[in-house]
């Protein structure tokens, strides 16, 4: 099932003998990291077994929000929505960034009671985000046909264009001396000493002093190379999007039988708001008791199936020689086939709520596979067991608008600098050092 239409990046065609860091992975984390690394003139090559932003980064939403976020991620998320104003200016290219608000529509008054209490998060952070009543909701909306009991209205979120935003940020670390390597998977790391000193590539080897694995789903595999047991799982999303139409709203909007934003070409990319797939694998059952207080808040709207998917990475080795293919060779680009149900059910309930989607054409359909955590909150970390490692991976389906304040962080990490935010939440030994690991709503 073929994705959306990502902007290509023409990856280098040598490769370095020595850089100081090399970032494995090309989705929005992955370029993000390395345009901050390249513009503090740390030499640094980006490694990618497909194409840039070909997976998850390029099929997501595209909102950039700060709204409804676990706490624990606003002040990142502050400093991303600092960095995405001047995104196109510091790249020198179109992003589709613009603040345009998100609003989240409350069906109860239990939900009402809750987003209010959300609000006091921001307060530090001097963003204004606010209550609309029903009244107000439907001054906004007038051509709305659906009642609410309230909404979530912040207006410093926006939405950016998934497909153009992460090959823009790569080509920026390019033109700042990043080597950009596609179609180059790595199959490994090397240490000397005790600590990294170089990966090693179907390509070939780079030396190096720091690595970063920004995997995506890929990074549970990755690190259980290495005896590292990074609790991960994917859930399946499915997303259309429209051909242009006239009449729908600026703002993306979430209400629980849809979720929609507009985009630069006028049309829309819309999604069911509240559920998603849940494919059973093995690690399902490996990672089933640190999931479980996750599972228990989202229980409703989970759809767990039994699939291919299961035999899928039953099937995929865990151990590899490094002078041998990876299982990253055998997979350049996640694919997966969207759950086509629910993405027309989401513009079901869209037409219901904005009669202007009736005429809605569909453009496309596309599924991505979200990696998360049993806490729903990265790990943006050094790893201690492994020195100059460091793993940045399991945004939860937050990935998109977090990623450029999530490369900041990262880089001051790696280059042992004062970090813009305090990375202790996203410590890669939370999940080992007895802290409670669960998600925080933020009610």
């Amino acid at each position: 099932m073929p994705g959306p239409f990502v902007t290509p990046v023409h990856g280098d065609l040598e490769l370095p003998e020595a850089v100081d860091v090399v970032v494995i992975g090309g989705g929005i984390i992955g370029v993000s990291t390395a345009l901050e690394l390249a513009e503090r003139g740390v030499s640094v090559a980006l490694c990618e077994k497909g194409g840039i932003g070909q997976e998850q980064s390029s099929r997501n939403w595209g909102w950039v929000r700060i709204s409804r976020r676990d706490p624990r991620e606003v002040p990142l998320m502050a400093e991303a929505l600092r960095l995405w104003k001047d995104i196109d200016r510091r790249t020198g290219r179109a992003t589709g960034y613009t603040r345009s608000g998100i609003v989240f529509t409350c069906e109860s008054d239990r939900d009402v009671e809750n987003y209010t209490r959300w609000i006091r998060h921001l307060e530090p952070w001097q963003i204004e985000s606010r209550m609309l009543s029903p009244d107000e909701f439907k001054a906004m909306y007038p051509e709305a046909q659906f009642a609410v009991k309230g909404a979530l209205y912040t207006p410093a979120d926006g939405r950016a264009e998934p497909q153009i935003a992460a090959p823009a940020i790569a080509e920026a670390a390019r033109d700042r001396g990043a080597a950009i390597l596609t179609e180059c998977a790595v199959r490994g790391i090397e240490t000397s000493g005790g600590r990294v000193s170089g990966v090693v590539t179907e390509r070939g080897r780079i030396a190096c002093s720091s690595v970063v694995l920004a995997g995506g789903a890929w990074s549970n595999l990755f690190c259980g190379l290495y005896g590292l047991d990074l609790p991960q799982l994917t859930v399946l999303a499915s997303v259309l999007r429209t051909k242009p139409l006239e009449g729908g709203p600026d703002q993306a909007i979430w209400a629980k039988g849809f979720a929609c934003r507009k985009r630069k070409d006028g049309g829309y990319t819309i999604a069911c708001g509240h559920e998603n797939v849940v494919d059973i694998v093995p690690n399902s059952f490996r990672y089933a008791r640190r999931f479980l207080p996750a599972l228990r808040e989202d229980w409703n709207s989970l759809n767990f199936r039994l699939s291919s998917r299961f035999l899928e990475e039953a099937r995929t080795p865990k151990k590899w020689s490094l002078d041998e293919a990876s299982p990253f060779e055998y997979c350049r680009v996640l694919d997966p086939k969207p759950e086509k149900r629910m993405t027309q059910k989401a513009l079901t309930e869209l037409a219901r709520a904005f009669p202007a989607f009736a005429k809605a054409e569909v453009d496309q359909h596309w599924g991505g596979r979200i990696d998360v955590t049993p806490d729903a909150i990265p790990v943006i970390s050094a790893i201690d067991q492994i020195p100059g490692f460091h793993v940045a991976t399991g945004f939860s389906g937050h990935g998109f608008g977090i990623g450029p304040g999530a490369g900041r962080l990262m880089a001051d990490i790696v280059t042992n600098r004062t970090p813009v935010v305090d990375p202790h939440e996203f410590r890669f030994s939370r999940f080992t050092d007895g802290s409670t690991v669960r998600p925080d709503s933020g009610f």
